[in-house]
């Protein structure tokens, strides 16, 4: 599956868990805009993913971990967030 396609999925999947319609997302973004996030036609910037993020309460991360959990659909969401975690941790870690 595209990326932005799993992004797409897991970002309506969000938007309906919570109860919301795409007109609630009009603060940030046209309901036209949303529906094409949405059915994995376009890909959001990272200002945009935090906007969307915003309405729905959620951190970014959440948006992106959950699109990658669709895409990858074998990689269970520990896995994933164990991943994640090595790799923040080696960052900070690092000595530049």
């Amino acid at each position: 599956m595209e990326l932005n396609t799993a992004f797409g999925l897991a970002l309506k999947r969000l938007r309906k868990q919570q109860g919301l319609t795409q007109e609630d997302f009009s603060n940030v973004s046209s309901r036209t805009y949303l529906s094409s996030l949405e059915r994995g036609i376009k890909g959001p910037t990272i200002e945009k993913v935090e906007q969307l993020a915003s309405v729905l309460d959620v951190h970014p991360a959440t948006i992106l971990a959950a699109a990658y959990l669709i895409k990858e659909s074998g990689v269970a969401r520990r896995d994933l967030v164990l991943r994640i975690e090595e790799e923040l941790s080696r960052l900070e870690n690092a000595h530049y």
